[in-house]
């Protein structure tokens, strides 16, 4: 399981991942506003993601990045891929990630190659299922990288030796 990681201290590289125009329309007309998604990493198996709204864009954008540095999980990683096969839900999206060999690259549309990417994952395989909203296919693609586990770590929750777990 991913666990929170503290950002403090970190050189983090900041991708804004969709920017999104709303506006409320009120008695005297219209008021625009803006709503980013921002994904934070340093490329090392830390990664976060962030929404900001405001009434201009780079505030919108400051405020998600701040959302993002306190969001941060740390990812399981093999190598340059991730240890299996997971599909991550999050409201009506679903992202199927699978390991891939090294030298297949990021293969994944626009979103999730911005999350897989800042994570430091650099072999990997990926599908959006069902939704492709890019708030929930960002939430989606974290539920399943917190859920990676590596055989380490399911061999120390049972409390036996690696060797004996993929024996």
């Amino acid at each position: 399981m991913a666990e929170k990681f503290n950002a403090s201290g970190v050189e983090l590289e900041e991708n804004l991942v969709a920017l999104n125009r709303v506006s409320k329309t009120v008695k005297g007309g219209r008021i625009a506003r803006f709503a980013a998604i921002m994904v934070v990493g340093d490329r090392n198996g830390h990664v976060g993601y962030g929404l900001g709204k405001a009434a201009e864009v780079p505030e919108a954008i400051r405020k998600a990045v701040e959302d993002a540095k306190k969001n941060m999980i740390t990812v399981s990683m093999k190598d340059t891929t991730i240890p299996h096969e997971i599909i991550g839900e999050f409201g009506a999206g679903r992202v199927l990630l699978k390991p891939a060999a090294p030298g297949t690259g990021i293969i994944a549309g626009k979103t999730v190659r911005a999350v897989l990417e800042l994570a430091g994952i650099k072999n990997i395989r990926a599908k959006c299922l069902r939704s492709n909203n890019p708030v929930n296919v960002v939430k989606a693609t974290f539920e399943g990288l917190r859920a990676l586990r590596t055989a380490e770590d399911v061999a120390k929750s049972r409390g036996i030796a690696v060797e004996a777990l993929r024996g």
